[in-house]
């Protein structure tokens, strides 16, 4: 008698990331739709300095193009980290709870750094600069996050992706991080040197502890 062993069949779930890239997309289309000329500035942000020039002003950090891209970048990152979790073998790319868990600790994590950076900001005397340069920060890394969403898409519904290509993304990344900070340093030269020992002190506090930490944190966990 031949016995039958029946395995059950795994079937991934991922309706919920399609409807929040759906989401992720009505959102980028409604910013190009709202604020035409803004999104086109925006979007040769890498290539020229025109948009951080015209919107200079501090106010544009809760502005409603800011807040729009804003949104999109956390859910773009969101779903790049538990890509890179994915394929290091930590997490499954189709579970939406763990998605919930990165995206609320990075609303958490960027939210607190904000308002600490503010006390700290007027306790230092440099809130002229601080303001900028979040602005700045924010501008690009916005760009960043519109940057990933295509790719999320492409890695989340593909089956051969590799670790290649992961590590990959993340050293582009990182080298235009790296020279968004060069731009930064620049253009508020001489702003800084006037506030160098407090900037140096910014700098270690909240520049470079936290991301430490995490990294620390996450290597250990």
């Amino acid at each position: 008698m031949i016995e039958t062993i029946f395995h059950p069949r795994v079937i991934e779930n991922k309706d919920w990331a399609t409807i929040l890239f759906v989401f992720a997309l009505t959102m980028v289309a409604i910013a190009k739709s709202a604020y035409g000329n803004r999104f086109y500035d925006f979007m040769k942000l890498l290539f020229s300095d025109k948009y951080n020039k015209i919107y200079r002003d501090t106010s544009n950090l809760m502005s409603a193009f800011t807040v729009i891209m804003f949104i999109i970048n956390m859910i773009s990152l969101a779903f790049f980290i538990q890509l890179v979790l994915h394929h290091l073998g930590y997490v499954s790319k189709s579970d939406w709870v763990v998605f919930i868990q990165i995206i609320t600790f990075l609303l958490v994590f960027i939210l607190s750094k904000y308002l600490i950076e503010k006390i700290i900001a007027t306790s230092f005397n440099i809130e002229e600069f601080v303001e900028q340069y979040n602005l700045q920060k924010v501008n690009y890394r916005t760009y960043v996050g519109l940057l990933l969403l295509p790719l999320d898409i492409v890695l989340f519904y593909s089956k051969y992706t590799t670790k290649t290509v992961i590590f990959s993304i993340i050293g582009i990344f990182l080298i235009i991080n790296f020279i968004n900070y060069i731009i930064s340093l620049k253009n508020y030269q001489n702003l800084l040197f006037r506030k160098l020992f407090y900037f140096i002190l910014y700098l270690c506090a909240l520049e470079i502890a936290p991301y430490y930490f995490m990294y620390y944190w996450f290597t250990k966990s």
